[in-house]
């Protein structure tokens, strides 16, 4: 399932594509949605907001479409009369003088008011979303630090989009490696300078993954993988999908572990598990 990065990138692309010009066509597949298709045409696409893996879009009228992609669905932009070449089923598709949006396979889609977007259940469960700018170091310490999370596994908690939205399986892998911790240790347990460090590691990695398309070893890690001549898909994580490696820090080899029914990649070495 797309992280919180990869969502904020393809929220991106869409209003790249179909942004602030006024919507000329509006498809709505989906029963619950198709009476707003005809209130929808004309108004204009104002911002696309991302809340963890949920997209936000925000129409000039005050209605918003929420969607979650979930396991299979997948947003794809073209230039104006272009159609996406695939197979799935289509269920949203936005068209402006400029360009298209087409939402596919999603199931979990809604238009909502202001006040029913206010009172939406899955958005109420959600911690601060990992890559918004206003969230701090300091604001992460003091939620590691609050007695909901403290005492839990960091292998469990970095997972729970309660704690930090956005946050999902590589992210958490790498987050845990580049803070030199192991997945069963607890915040309870960490020093105030652990804490810290775990809090930056975690902003610094997830914007990183943003900025970079999805890279989260330091540019100066992936210029040397891309020197040795090796592909993306090596150079692109330190540990994340990499059981059997070695580790780019310490030469070790990378272990694969199961943690909350996802896998799990950290190195034994860097990542020593608790006494």
């Amino acid at each position: 399932m797309p992280e919180g990065p990869e969502i904020r990138l393809a929220a991106d692309a869409v209003f790249s594509a179909i942004g602030d010009g006024p919507l000329e066509g509006v498809e709505l597949a989906l029963p619950q949605i198709a009476r707003f298709g005809t209130r929808l045409a004309g108004q204009c696409v104002e911002r696309i907001d991302t809340r963890g893996k949920a997209m936000l879009t925000c129409f000039s009228s005050g209605l918003t479409m929420y969607s979650h992609n979930q396991l299979y669905g997948r947003w794809y932009t073209t230039g104006p009369g272009k159609t996406p070449r695939t197979s799935r089923s289509l269920r949203v598709a936005l068209h402006t003088a400029r360009g298209s949006a087409w939402l596919y396979s999603a199931t979990d889609v809604a238009i909502l008011t202001p006040k029913q977007l206010a009172q939406h259940p899955f958005l109420l469960r959600l911690g601060p979303d990992i890559l918004d700018g206003a969230l701090t170091a300091t604001d992460v310490t003091a939620r590691l630090r609050d007695t909901g999370f403290a005492r839990r596994s960091l292998g469990a908690l970095y997972l729970d989009q309660g704690f930090l939205a956005g946050n999902g399986n590589y992210l958490r892998s790498e987050i845990l490696h580049f803070a030199g911790l192991h997945y069963a240790a607890r915040p309870i347990g960490l020093t105030s300078a652990q804490l810290g460090r775990l809090a930056r590691i975690t902003l610094r990695i997830a914007r990183r993954s943003y900025k970079t398309r999805g890279l989260t070893n330091p540019p100066k890690i992936v210029a040397q993988l891309k020197r040795d001549g090796l592909p993306y898909a090596r150079y692109r994580f330190a540990v994340f999908g990499r059981a059997g490696r070695p580790c780019h820090t310490c030469g070790d080899e990378v272990a694969k572990t199961v943690v909350g029914s996802r896998r799990l990649y950290f190195c034994p070495s860097c990542q020593p598990g608790p006494r």
